[in-house]
């Protein structure tokens, strides 16, 4: 993962892109992107993989950019929200079933 945070990291820097990196532009941007990852699949499953992966590969290049601007640690974040998940969904009230936590 440090391979591809430090070629993102090079990517803008190189474009002098950060300027327009602020938190709140950075999560517009996952909110668009993400719409167009759910454009591939918006009125089949009958979907264009490449396309997918290239959409999929710009949320998580959004996402990976503001986690950088504001200063946290990916893999402690990811770790830390599935330690919540965890509370949130046991086990044994919530295998098998896709009831959000408030209806398990």
């Amino acid at each position: 993962m440090q391979k591809a945070i430090k070629k993102i990291i090079a990517f803008n820097e190189e474009r002098d892109w950060d300027q327009f990196h602020s938190p709140s532009n950075l999560a517009k941007s996952i909110a668009i992107e993400a719409g167009e990852l759910l454009e591939c699949f918006q009125w089949d499953d009958d979907y264009d993989k490449d396309k997918v992966l290239d959409e999929l590969a710009d949320v998580m290049n959004y996402c990976i950019q503001l986690a950088l601007k504001l200063d946290v640690d990916i893999e402690e974040v990811i770790l830390n929200k599935i330690e919540k998940n965890e509370l949130k969904y046991p086990v044994d009230k919530a295998k098998g079933t896709s009831k959000k936590y408030t209806e398990l």
